[in-house]
């Protein structure tokens, strides 16, 4: 993905926030600051130099610097060692951002703080993602879900025994954008290759660093039995199904298998259908 901001989807506003709205990557901070000594303009009151604090706001990562910082730019420096980008610091300013987006290279960059050419203060903070599959579940086990904000009141009852959810969390210390969710298995309706992303009305679900999002899924795979699907009988059935998420930033797929359980039923509607982890 471009450094831009990234399109805000009605499922990206539904999600619920796992921590603070300002996560901070400052862990990497040195007391000293850098060179220079107490008072000249290079390093703060407080011990920690120019650079008071790097911190992540969504997608975007915010460089505070101290009162006492005398710079005229900062400078950020992919894990590759090319210019990410570089930021003019205009008098008395004491913050400076750079739009991280989801199409960053995962990884350890460095934030460089300079006067002129020189380079008075370097620093280096981690931006990876990691994403969890925290929970996964049905329409119909799970009423409380924002289901008629998400698919519009007109759906809910085409949709309400054929739809689900899946909650993912990012643990990492970088923002992840979640592009497609695939049900696979033995569910009712197992599709390998959703059409579109697999999610509803979307493609693609920004996820912050400690943030949970609600996946919500537009495959129905919990509807009518198809050919190679697994559901409810007269003798009940039962077995596992696996949840991936494909991820942009990681370029990878992370997967959660469950076991599922269907009770005894001639019809999907009528169907209760039991979900627990492996």
């Amino acid at each position: 993905m471009t450094r831009n901001h990234p399109h805000i989807s009605r499922r990206t506003a539904l999600r619920t926030v796992a921590g603070a709205a300002l996560v901070s990557v400052a862990g990497c901070l040195n007391d000293n600051g850098g060179s220079g000594t107490p008072g000249d303009g290079t390093t703060s009151s407080d011990g920690k130099g120019p650079l008071a604090r790097i911190a992540l706001e969504g997608t975007t990562l915010v460089v505070e610097l101290s009162e006492e910082a005398d710079v005229d730019q900062v400078n950020l420096i992919q894990p590759n060692g090319e210019l990410f980008g570089e930021r003019d610091v205009a008098a008395g300013a004491q913050q400076v951002s750079f739009e991280i987006g989801t199409a960053y290279a995962p990884g350890e960059y460095r934030v460089l703080a300079l006067k002129g050419e020189e380079t008075v203060v370097e620093t280096t903070t981690e931006l990876r993602p990691e994403i969890q599959i925290q929970d996964v579940g049905l329409y119909r086990n799970n009423p409380d879900k924002p289901w008629e904000e998400v698919y519009g009141e007109s759906e809910t009852d085409r949709i309400k025994n054929g739809e689900a959810f899946v909650t993912v969390e990012n643990t990492g210390s970088g923002p992840e954008a979640i592009t497609e969710l695939i049900f696979s298995g033995d569910v009712p309706n197992p599709i390998e290759n959703p059409r579109g992303s697999g999610m509803h009305e979307t493609d693609r679900v920004v996820v912050s660093p400690g943030e949970t999002a609600d996946l919500f899924s537009s495959s129905f795979p919990f509807g009518t039995e198809t050919e190679d699907g697994m559901g409810c009988s007269p003798d009940g059935n039962s077995g596992q199904f696996t949840v991936i998420v494909e991820t942009r930033v990681g370029g990878n797929q992370v997967s959660s298998t469950y076991n599922v359980q269907y009770t005894s039923s001639d019809d999907m509607t009528d169907c209760e259908v039991t979900i627990t982890e492996v």
